[in-house]
């Protein structure tokens, strides 16, 4: 459910920046909010009333609270400026609210996991693409921080702001590459075996790609978006390699 959270966060994105569809892009906006909030209290209250968890149970997929949060200001900053009166304040504060607990909350289960990949057994091979996921928390945040600024107009000095997305940004560089290190461990030493958890590859990627390109238009850096360029095609092979596995295997 919470992935299905997300999705109406991105198709508000796409109806709001898209195709122009204000209406729909708050419906879907206002629908997914509700949902990812709801979900970003649920999920860590279970956690925090079980007796134990077994570490071998973390994995990069616990971000996913984290991640719907952050990509609240997705659309979210954009639409701020549609709403007037209080609206206008409380779309804000939702905002804002979202990607600060998200963002902390990626940082603490980034802790838990690294704490997993460092001191325990690597991942069962048929969830080792959920690696991926790693990129998604930095390459999300990286863009509705953007959006966020870009919207906001009580911060009068946005560099600051900017120059902290590139560092961050930054950081999923070193999880790209460790990403593509670990995947051929599994390729050449172990397995990787088709799953669903491939389209772990495709939307955490999908957010690098977009942070890539935010940030080379925000600092007009050719290089970053020569990057950038050459993530988005590794994006789509992935996907259409993904795309088929799926289709042969729901077939067969």
């Amino acid at each position: 459910m919470e992935t299905i959270a997300i999705a109406l966060l991105v198709l508000s994105a796409d109806y709001l920046l898209i195709l122009k569809n204000l209406t729909l892009a708050k419906a879907f906006w206002l629908i997914g909010m509700s949902l990812t909030i709801f979900f970003a209290f649920l999920i860590p209250y279970l956690m925090f009333i079980q007796e134990r968890i077994d570490i071998k149970n973390v994995t990069p997929a616990w971000f996913i609270p984290p991640v719907g949060l952050i990509v609240i200001p997705l659309s979210g900053g954009a639409l701020i400026n549609t709403f007037s009166g209080i609206w206008r304040e409380v779309t804000m504060f939702i905002n804002y609210f979202a990607w600060g607990a998200g963002f902390f909350l990626y940082l603490a289960l980034s802790a838990i996991v690294m704490h997993r990949f460092i001191a325990h057994e690597p991942l069962p091979c048929g969830i080792a693409p959920a690696i991926w996921i790693n990129l998604g928390p930095i390459g999300a945040g990286t863009s509705t921080l953007y959006m966020l600024v870009k919207n906001s107009e009580f911060i009068t000095m946005k560099e600051p702001f900017l120059a902290f997305g590139l560092i961050f940004w930054g950081f999923d560089v070193w999880w790209f590459v460790m990403a593509i290190i670990l995947t051929l461990h599994y390729i050449r030493k172990l397995d990787l075996p088709y799953s669903l958890a491939w389209w772990a590859f495709i939307f955490p990627l999908g957010a690098y790609v977009s942070a890539t390109h935010n940030v080379a238009l925000a600092f007009k850096i050719n290089i970053i978006d020569s990057f950038g360029f050459a993530l988005y095609w590794l994006l789509f092979a992935l996907w259409l390699i993904t795309g088929i596995k799926t289709l042969k295997n729901t077939a067969f």
